[in-house]
């Protein structure tokens, strides 16, 4: 993002780095814009077998449970103190917030059309990022940010006859939890490994998922179906460990503003992902407000 900053503020967002550096958080970042555009799909799989509460709650501490043998395997020493406020940011907005939500909203919204609220994601993340590092945008980049705005806002109410839905209040709220999560995430990034900022953010989330599994599993049906499975194991070890590694440490690599305009590419491809696995039928609406998001997100970027 080239926005008006003082060079104190350029320094924390972006510092320069070799052409090869830069290439490598480049793939980085992609790679998990590429797991992350699969996760509503295998969300809706995994409703198929597990409710949303076990869902969540299950994926959760499979992702735990794997992140922290690895920290256990490579002895990794416990975080510092100074970094736990922003480990629980990571937890509450990306562990727990933005699964919770999504999942819930999945229910009864298609993925297609959370996919093109949820697009928003990248505007929101930047819109967060400059508040928090202290940017000062210039009015391009706030005129971009509240078009986008409008045109999701404008495609919601549209598909759901003028009035927004619950499903709809649950993805506009997933949007501000998870791009907290990112801030802070892609901010912590620079000062530890990517896979320990997840890692740590996970393993802190296990006193509660733990007991939150065992209680969602006892009271909601379980139903084993090779999709259900599926879904369980890619949301579980993909979106919610492997994919958040390689996208914080491609952040941290080339800058949180940055790497949020490869989530440009994001809702396009989950909506490729809705027609292929779920059979969804597209209306010309979801990918034309898609295309608008990114048209907005790249004048951001470039404000």
């Amino acid at each position: 993002m080239r926005a008006q900053s003082s060079a104190t503020t350029a320094t924390a967002i972006a510092v320069p780095a070799p052409r090869e550096h830069r290439s490598f958080g480049t793939g980085m970042a992609a790679l998990g814009v590429t797991a992350f555009s699969l996760t509503f799909p295998s969300t809706a799989w995994g409703l198929e077998s597990f409710g949303p509460w076990s869902l969540v709650a299950v994926r959760s501490v499979l992702a735990a449970l794997i992140a922290g043998g690895c920290l256990l395997v490579l002895r990794v020493p416990l975080p510092d103190r100074r970094h736990l406020p922003g480990l629980a940011v990571v937890a509450a907005g990306v562990v727990f917030g933005f699964p919770m939500l999504t999942t819930l909203a999945l229910q009864t919204s298609t993925t297609s059309h959370a996919a093109v609220v949820v697009g928003l994601l990248p505007l929101t993340t930047a819109v967060c990022s400059a508040l928090r590092m202290g940017h000062r945008p210039s009015r391009r980049f706030w005129l971009a940010a509240l078009t986008g705005a409008a045109a999701v806002l404008a495609f919601t109410l549209g598909q759901s006859g003028g009035a927004l839905t619950a499903a709809d209040g649950y993805l506009f709220a997933a949007l501000l939890v998870c791009a907290a999560g990112y801030t802070e995430g892609g901010r912590l990034a620079r000062v530890m490994p990517g896979w320990q900022v997840i890692g740590w953010a996970l393993v802190l989330c296990l006193p509660l998922s733990l007991p939150a599994a065992a209680l969602a599993l006892s009271y909601e049906p379980v139903h084993f179906t090779v999709h259900g499975v599926t879904g369980l194991v890619w949301v579980s070890v993909v979106s919610q460990f492997l994919g958040l590694v390689v996208w914080y440490r491609g952040m941290a690599a080339i800058g949180i503003p940055k790497a949020s305009q490869l989530q440009l590419a994001q809702p396009l491809l989950t909506l490729v992902w809705s027609a292929l696995l779920l059979g969804e039928h597209l209306t010309a609406a979801a990918p034309l407000t898609a295309v608008a998001v990114l048209v907005c997100i790249a004048v951001t970027q470039r404000s």
